[in-house]
């Protein structure tokens, strides 16, 4: 008999551990084995029982999400997920930063029924847990990773024919998205677009801190952005992005949401028109995530002869997307995380020009 997720449910409200319990419990493969009202609490009964992850309230009195977070990093690691307010939401990247695997988003920061509305998502997150790997998120949060920005490097052989490069990714994405931003050279002109699963709110406060830590030009997409040299866009959550061309020039385009999309942005939908407008002149990197969101994109892609990057099992949080696009036959390289920005450097286009 397959054993259970045992999980430590934390947060202050009462009513907010009763319904996410209920939730996780509604699964045959979860087991609720405690709950906590605040940080010291937690800790108690973390070590008492030894789950296999906490949901973890952030904002809570006395010893906050936050202090647990470090904690258990430095003495118990864990998976955690975090389960914040939309008004905790820049709070979020420093949970990421700190050791969390993932995060959903109450509809409120108070209790309220409607914190049923989570219960897809945080039951496919947290049922992700056992191909989760995550003394991958421990190694780089004991490293301390400071990014370091590399001396401009000699370009290497290749074509440099990518005129524009796609990043999609899940679980796990933010820092792995980060890190490869952080170590391309400041002279790459392709512009690159990227499709991190996100919600709405996030991906505005995700851009901005991908262009604070990695001194590039990054900003959430708009519908009618021109795709121009040196910038880098990102897909706004709860929307779909495309790419178009008129008049020999490309632009961003945003449309709703349609009633049967499980993703918003789609990495697919993304992918599909990138192929139609690019073809053989773009590169599309699949990383770490859970599910087959980019599959069908990357197939697209690579018959229309353009290239896949599939982040490798050996860096991937969640060996999910990436796997898929390999076991589909689309990707042309499979590659580590800190293997890749050398591949797109082979491939993108590069200029003089150092944006400062």
């Amino acid at each position: 008999m397959k054993e259970k997720i045992r999980v430590v449910v934390v947060d202050d409200s009462p009513y907010n551990r009763k319904v996410i319990s209920e939730i996780l419990e509604s699964s045959d493969s979860v087991e609720v084995v405690a709950k906590a009202f605040d940080g010291e609490d937690a800790i108690r009964k973390i070590v008492a029982w030894e789950p296999d992850l906490i949901t973890l309230d952030l904002e809570m009195p006395g010893m906050d999400g936050f202090a647990v977070l470090r904690w258990l990093m430095a003495n118990r690691p864990v998976p955690v997920l975090v389960v914040s307010s939309k008004e905790s939401n820049r709070s979020v990247f420093k949970a990421l930063d700190l050791g969390a695997v993932d995060f959903v988003v109450k509809p409120s920061r108070s209790a309220s029924p409607r914190l049923k509305e989570l219960e897809q998502e945080l039951l496919s997150k947290v049922l992700s847990i056992p191909s989760l790997h995550f003394d991958k998120i421990k190694e780089r949060v004991m490293q301390a990773p400071k990014i370091e920005f590399p001396p401009l490097m000699p370009l290497p052989k290749g074509e440099h024919s990518a005129e524009i490069i796609a990043i999609a990714a899940s679980t796990g994405g933010p820092p792995a998205v980060q890190f490869l931003l952080s170590q391309l050279p400041r002279t790459l002109m392709s512009p690159i677009v990227i499709c991190q699963h996100m919600p709405p709110i996030f991906t505005s406060l995700f851009a901005e801190r991908l262009g604070a830590v990695t001194r590039k030009r990054v900003k959430e997409a708009g519908d009618g952005d021109e795709l121009v040299p040196h910038s880098i866009y990102v897909a706004p959550g709860g929307k779909q992005m495309s790419v178009v061309s008129e008049s020999n020039r490309n632009f961003i385009r945003l449309s709703e949401k349609a009633p049967e999309d499980r993703f918003a942005p789609s990495a697919n939908n993304l992918l599909k028109s990138i192929a139609e407008n690019y073809g053989k002149s773009a590169i599309a990197v699949i990383l770490t995530g859970m599910g087959d969101d980019g599959k069908e994109g990357a197939l697209a892609l690579h018959a229309a002869g353009g290239k896949v990057v599939a982040e490798s099992e050996k860096s991937a949080i969640i060996f999910g997307m990436p796997r898929e696009v390999a076991k589909a036959g689309a990707a042309d390289s499979i590659l580590s995380l800190e293997e890749i920005p050398d591949y797109i450097s082979r491939w993108g286009i590069f200029g003089t020009e150092q944006l400062q």
